[in-house]
């Protein structure tokens, strides 16, 4: 099976979005590319995580063409591609409708640092325009959005996440939608006071030694 290792893991991960509590339903989707094949692994469209079958996962090369898997690919795959084209540090993509990105998003608000684990995703976290889905230019409007940066929300739709491994862009992707979570409540209550730039920058030196890849 071409990418079976990938596709093992994004039947792994599809369950975690789910256990998780970063999406519900068959919303969302995983991405994993294999440099040395060319070749990306995705989640199949519209179908439910816990009956996803490693040979569901589709096998595409980066101009779309399916080579692999009985199943379509994501209509998302636009905005997976576009990162293993454009960005040499990215090995995955995960995009989640997790609950209070999701509010933030509508909002078309950006989601300040007011905690530092902030820091998977950069200094903050951008909302990327409003675009329709599965198209080249909400695919266009994300990579603006991440430029130096780990995630980003994706306006009236979610949160879209990256890394150099499935790993750390699900843990990116958990670790924002905490903040998130934290950013919408203290908004509730009053204004939150975000870290300054000197604090972020101390908290990203401090972490670079734990492997993970910023």
């Amino acid at each position: 099976m071409i990418l079976q290792k990938e596709r093992e893991l994004i039947v792994e991960y599809g369950k975690k979005l789910i256990t998780h509590g970063l999406t519900k339903g068959t919303g969302g989707n995983i991405s994993i590319y294999n440099k040395e094949e060319g070749l990306m692994a995705i989640s199949p469209s519209g179908i439910d995580y816990f009956e996803t079958k490693s040979e569901n996962v589709a096998v595409l090369d980066l101009y779309g063409k399916q080579v692999d898997g009985d199943k379509k690919p994501s209509s998302e795959y636009f905005m997976h591609r576009i990162f293993y084209r454009d960005r040499d540090d990215v090995g995955a993509v995960v995009h989640a409708h997790s609950t209070y990105s999701g509010v933030l998003a509508t909002l078309h608000w950006e989601i300040e640092p007011v905690h530092y684990l902030i820091g998977y995703a950069g200094k903050n976290v951008k909302c990327a325009p409003y675009e329709l889905f599965g198209t080249e230019e909400l695919a266009q409007a994300a990579l603006k959005a991440m430029e130096d940066r780990n995630a980003c929300l994706l306006a009236n739709h979610g949160l879209l996440a990256i890394g150099g491994t499935v790993e750390y862009a699900f843990d990116t992707a958990e670790e924002t939608e905490f903040v998130a979570e934290l950013y919408y409540k203290a908004k509730c209550v009053g204004e939150p006071i975000p870290l300054k730039p000197e604090e972020m920058d101390e908290f990203l030196e401090k972490f670079k030694p734990y492997g993970k890849k910023l």
